[in-house]
């Protein structure tokens, strides 16, 4: 059996959907059955419940389970979340777990999110369980989140000058998920994993513009405007911190995110999907015809 954690999260429940396309049993951990609903309804999903942190509740979970994708929300609290996991897991004689990381995971990076990922790849490495890490970079979903103001002003503001990202489709990174959770070969191997390209911002609303056949604009804002609407957007104080920090480097070029790492699609036989191929897909919404009410 194959258990996906998080399951009810962005990355975790485009796994489960792969899974479901796929016609393959999945055990799906969530906190809430309540909240999850959408994947219950999915035929090959088995739903359970339980709390990473509480090691008690997931006897279930665990139950006849060889292979886990380990992910949880990025709080504060995911250090000690999923190595509680990485316990539980290797006691119930889990034989491997895929550790959803980040691009350029290092206990030096500035970006906290990173940092923490860097230490649990760590705790997993010496936890005795075979490892994989699947080190995703920035998702192209992440721009949807500038839907407002592309539908209202076409425009989205970010303080990142002109610096390049190479980000991936979360479908390319659900499909490697589900490749390294069924393939052989693959254990105590770190893959990095990008988009095929690394963009402007400019040229990023320039493939939006494309696809909804009205321009949109980047504008460059300051560190402290973009801040400010965090916040006012109702983001935690520790989570704005990051992203400030995260937006420094990517304006220095420090994060390596402008590198394109072609080799994961490569190795696991996934054509990569494009930003245009992204921004086509997604074109009702860009233009406001399919907001959610």
């Amino acid at each position: 059996m194959i258990l996906v954690t998080g399951a009810n999260g962005l990355a975790g429940s485009a796994v489960i959907r792969e899974f479901a396309r796929q016609h393959s049993q999945v055990r799906a951990l969530v906190r809430s059955r309540a909240k999850a609903r959408a994947l219950e309804a999915l035929p090959t999903v088995e739903l359970v419940e339980g709390n990473m942190l509480r090691p008690e509740t997931l006897a279930d979970a665990l139950s006849g389970v060889d292979r886990a994708l380990l992910i949880s929300s990025p709080d504060l609290q995911m250090v000690e979340t999923q190595s509680a996991f990485i316990d539980a897991a290797k006691k119930a004689d889990v034989r491997q777990i895929v550790k959803f990381s980040g691009l350029n995971a290092s206990v030096a990076s500035p970006f906290l999110f990173n940092r923490m990922h860097a230490e649990i790849e760590d705790y997993l490495e010496r936890s005795g369980v075979t490892w994989t890490h699947l080190r995703p970079s920035q998702f192209m979903t992440e721009y949807l989140r500038e839907l407002p103001t592309i539908v209202a002003d076409s425009a989205f503001y970010l303080p990142l000058e002109d610096a390049k990202l190479a980000p991936v489709d979360m479908e390319d990174i659900a499909k490697a998920a589900y490749a390294l959770l069924h393939n052989s070969g693959h254990q105590g191997k770190r893959y990095e994993m990008t988009g095929p390209e690394a963009l402007s911002m400019g040229q990023i609303a320039e493939q939006i513009s494309l696809a909804i056949g009205r321009t949109v604009r980047y504008v460059n804002v300051s560190p402290a405007e973009r801040r400010q609407a965090l916040l006012a957007a109702g983001l935690p104080p520790y989570v704005v911190d990051a992203l400030d920090v995260q937006a420094r480097e990517r304006r220095k070029g420090a994060t390596g995110e402008a590198v394109v790492h072609p080799e994961t699609h490569t190795a696991l036989g996934i054509p990569p999907t494009t930003f245009a191929e992204f921004a086509r897909r997604n074109a009702a919404l860009w233009r406001g015809e399919a907001m959610s009410s």
